[in-house]
């Protein structure tokens, strides 16, 4: 039986890097539970970011545990997160005007069902 791999959603990239720049000594199970995700999903989308050369990874030189790893972003990965910022942005702006569109018009149709009077409690 082979797995299929999916790609990862659109922000999900956005999303470990946010987290890795404030938290980049998170280990992989502790960033997969932050963003709601399987390891094996995030250890895929990190092999990824690091292949990309956005995320460099590291161990502590000094610790005793060294599988201890930490997670940086490179210049090109904080260059890569403000323009994945930047579009993460527009995109949610979007939707949200989009979401006000659609509130207003329900407002104006469920200001409609009640002034039909009982119609509107029937259905």
């Amino acid at each position: 039986m082979s797995e299929q791999t999916h790609p990862p959603l659109p922000d999900t990239h956005f999303r470990i890097m946010r987290i890795l720049q404030d938290n980049p000594d998170l280990t992989q199970r502790e960033l997969a539970e932050k963003l709601g995700m399987s390891v094996g999903g995030l250890n895929y989308c990190l092999n990824a970011l690091i292949d990309k050369g956005f995320v460099k990874m590291g161990n502590f030189q000094k610790s005793k545990n060294k599988f201890k790893y930490v997670y940086l972003l490179t210049p090109q990965g904080i260059a890569e997160k403000v323009a994945l910022t930047s579009r993460f942005l527009k995109r949610k702006m979007e939707e949200y005007d989009a979401l006000k569109v659609e509130i207003e018009a329900l407002k104006a149709e469920v200001g409609e069902d009640q002034g039909n009077g009982q119609k509107a409690q029937k259905a």
